[in-house]
């Protein structure tokens, strides 16, 4: 009898497979960059469309031709830049060494946390020479897009830079002012996407895992695991695909490409988007697919492995 093999049913690289914090990430890597700029941005998922565009890669078997390429938009009102934060490194990680807020703070934040700034801009300055990394705190406006939601986010956002002074004059220009999507990308960039899943609940290991659906004759159940295990270890292995959570888990999604940046009237339907509404702000259209569900917030970040160039391949012709 010859021997079947397969690989294994579901991935072991994401685990404890268990619910994640909250509805939005951190940012736990980003690339070097000299260029000094934020490393990463926010928007909300409205949805999926599809784009008309004639394929202008010469290499591209459809050079030439109108194409349909499946895109989301996400809505992005600009972020408030509310801090900033010294940290500095140590044997045991990054510690924090000092920050200090704005004092034209939104009004909203107060719904999230409360701040008395105390600190001043010229306090940071001392800390300057003992600093080995400079961010921002961005807070979101999502009272200004289409969703009926006042309680900001808070992120951290690392910034681009040959070194640490730089980034420091870069951080004290923006500190209190608003930053738009087209201030950090352009079209054409290439994106990391960072987000929270569609939650699933509880579900079975078929649909979990993939394993294999029994043959009807199985004994007692078919949408189960066959075996456990061998008999030695005598003890039922974590690898093992069980029942559990399945879905609201950070994943990440690595190089989409930036298609359009545009105003929300030029990417709004007549009737709205289902289970969104309408877009105020502006509007950011991704190539392909994005983790989460509609009205969840995605961090855009600094594509850390790209493929290919900053190029759009692409004349676009118009949504559908």
């Amino acid at each position: 009898m010859p021997d079947i093999k397969a690989p294994r049913k579901g991935s072991l690289a994401f685990y404890p497979r268990k619910r994640a914090r909250r509805i939005y990430p951190t940012i736990r890597s980003y690339p070097k960059v000299d260029k000094t700029k934020l490393l990463a941005f926010a928007g909300y998922k409205v949805g999926m469309r599809t784009l008309i565009a004639i394929d202008q890669d010469k290499n591209s078997p459809t050079f030439g031709q109108e194409v349909a390429i499946p895109v989301t938009i996400l809505e992005t009102p600009p972020l408030f830049i509310a801090g900033i934060r010294f940290y500095q490194k140590t044997t045991s990680g990054l510690k924090t060494l000092t920050e200090v807020w704005a004092k034209n703070l939104p009004k909203d934040l107060e719904r999230k946390i409360k701040i008395k700034p105390k600190k001043e801009i010229e306090d940071l300055e001392k800390f300057l020479n003992k600093t080995d990394e400079v961010r921002v705190i961005a807070v979101t406006l999502p009272k200004r897009a289409g969703i009926r939601k006042k309680k900001p986010e808070v992120l951290e956002i690392p910034l681009g830079g040959k070194n640490t002074k730089e980034k420091f004059e870069f951080a004290k220009n923006l500190l209190g002012k608003e930053v738009s999507i087209e201030d950090v990308f352009s079209v054409g960039e290439l994106v990391d996407v960072i987000a929270i899943t569609k939650g699933k609940g509880t579900q079975g290991p078929v649909k979990r895992f993939g394993v294999k659906i029994q043959v009807r004759k199985a004994k007692k159940k078919r949408r189960h695991v066959g075996a456990l295990g061998s008999q030695v270890p005598r003890k039922v292995l974590w690898t093992v695909p069980m029942p559990g959570q399945m879905g609201f888990q950070r994943r990440t999604e690595y190089n989409k490409r930036i298609l359009m940046i545009a105003n929300g009237d030029k990417l709004n339907l007549k009737s709205g988007y289902k289970h969104y509404g309408i877009l105020k702000e502006k509007g950011v259209v991704l190539h392909g697919s994005v983790p989460g569900s509609k009205k969840r917030l995605v961090i855009l970040r600094a594509a850390i492995r790209p493929t290919s160039p900053n190029i759009l391949n692409y004349e676009i012709k118009r949504l559908v």
